[in-house]
């Protein structure tokens, strides 16, 4: 029987990146099973997307810390994760700092989405940062995650034009459109070259 890549899902918010990845592996895009979604926040609306498509979802515990799990939570996490047998973690609007413990069990196992054309725009709100520097152009980025925020190997860009006009709100909806057609691609890309852990 053919062993496909084990994804771990981890979310903070509604969810968008990751329907759109779970979508692609069920049309047969590129291999792979989620195998778990988790979040940091109680009701989420990734636990309600991935409830309904009938997968195994986890809330994790609350943290002390605003921008990070405490070490502790952390390696429960760790330990969750080790439980469904995950091969991969994927983040997905996950607002959260990762830190040494779970860098440590997946090496270059984790993989992130971040809307900006790293390294221009680095942390929160980077459309609105954007915006306020005047950009022509924007767009999304899909990385590798290390220990320098948003500052892990790029895998994949695409560009988003800035319009005349432009919100926050309008430019980041067309980011989002732009991160559902290159997070798939790009995950697709990393697991045809790595699709099991060594």
């Amino acid at each position: 029987m053919k062993t496909v890549p084990r994804l771990a899902v981890l979310g903070s918010g509604k969810g968008s990146n990751f329907v759109a990845l779970q979508q692609a592996i069920l049309a047969g895009k590129f291999d792979a099973a989620i195998v778990l979604v988790v979040s940091d926040l109680i009701g989420a609306g990734i636990l309600a997307h991935a409830q309904g498509f009938g997968l195994p979802t986890a809330t994790l515990s609350p943290s002390p810390f605003r921008t990070k799990l405490s070490p502790e939570g952390e390696a429960s996490l760790v330990d969750l994760l080790h439980e469904y047998a995950a091969d991969w973690v994927i983040l997905a609007g996950y607002m959260r700092v990762v830190k040494a413990p779970l860098l440590d069990a997946f090496p270059n196992r984790i993989i992130n989405i971040h809307p900006s054309l790293l390294p221009a725009f680095k942390g929160l709100r980077a459309w609105e940062q954007a915006l306020a520097a005047g950009a022509a152009e924007t767009g999304c980025t899909v990385h590798f995650v290390n220990r320098e925020v948003d500052g892990g190997e790029i895998i994949a860009q695409q560009r988003v034009p800035i319009l005349p006009g432009d919100t926050p709100e309008s430019l980041h909806a067309r980011i989002q459109m732009a991160e559902h057609e290159l997070y798939p691609a790009a995950l697709a890309k990393v697991l045809a070259r790595s699709p099991s852990p060594p």
